[in-house]
């Protein structure tokens, strides 16, 4: 071997030091070793949200590809239209996530936040929940009802607004406050600037908040400023 040349780490070795790293990882979120990350990715599927969820359609695999760099991740669907509120299996795999998020079309109806935050109470109350993403533009629900649902709820929620409605900002903010979350709004249409908040929340689903620093991305630090 010349002078220059790096010895190579032996691949046992080196599957012994990926363990060692997503062992540390999952310790981070609260996740035992060999279990997943379980993420609640909630959307706003009223009629103006049209244009942003076929956004997220084409956006929400990369979610998946962030978690797998530190740990296993699980998603579950939610999402509020007309009258209805509807919830999916928990998946592990960008595919099946697209194909449900492909047969749903945005119908007129009032927000059901309080109905995203209770349930994901009671997921987390069944088994332990990293993690709730929502993405939305509005809030017509009583925010009291809202703080109070947050202090109980026991994981952290990621408020992604959509628009620059001062009333939404300041209920997602509190919101994000109360349950160690985050807050952060994005330009509408801006499809790269919601993936890189997507793929950071992902990250810490997967692993922590120390996965969401070696992350490094825009997206990470916008949410580690606010992490407590």
């Amino acid at each position: 071997m010349t002078n220059n040349q790096v010895p190579s780490v032996p691949s046992d070795k080196r599957a012994a030091i990926d363990a060692f790293r997503k062992k540390l990882a999952a310790q981070a979120a609260g996740v035992a070793p060999g279990q997943r990350g379980r993420l609640i990715f909630a959307l706003d599927a009223t009629q103006s949200r049209q244009p942003a969820w076929d956004m997220a359609c084409e956006i929400q695999a990369e979610m998946f590809q962030e978690a797998a760099k530190t740990g296993a991740l699980q998603i579950q669907l939610a999402y509020y239209r007309a009258c209805e509120f509807e919830t999916s299996d928990w998946v592990s795999d960008g595919r099946a996530l697209a194909d449900k998020m492909a047969e749903i079309y945005c119908r007129s109806g009032n927000t059901q936040i309080e109905k995203v935050l209770s349930h994901a109470r009671r997921e987390n109350a069944c088994q332990k929940v990293s993690a709730l993403v929502f993405v939305g533009d509005a809030m017509e629900e009583q925010e009291g009802v809202l703080f109070a649902i947050a202090r109980e709820l026991g994981l952290p929620v990621f408020l992604f607004q959509e628009g620059d409605s001062p009333i939404v900002s300041r209920v997602f903010a509190e919101i994000a406050r109360l349950t160690k979350g985050a807050h952060c709004s994005f330009t509408p249409g801006a499809a790269r600037e919601l993936a890189e908040l997507l793929r950071a929340v992902a990250a810490y689903a997967a692993g922590g908040r120390q996965a969401l620093v070696a992350s490094q991305s825009a997206g990470a630090v916008k949410l580690l400023q606010q992490l407590r």
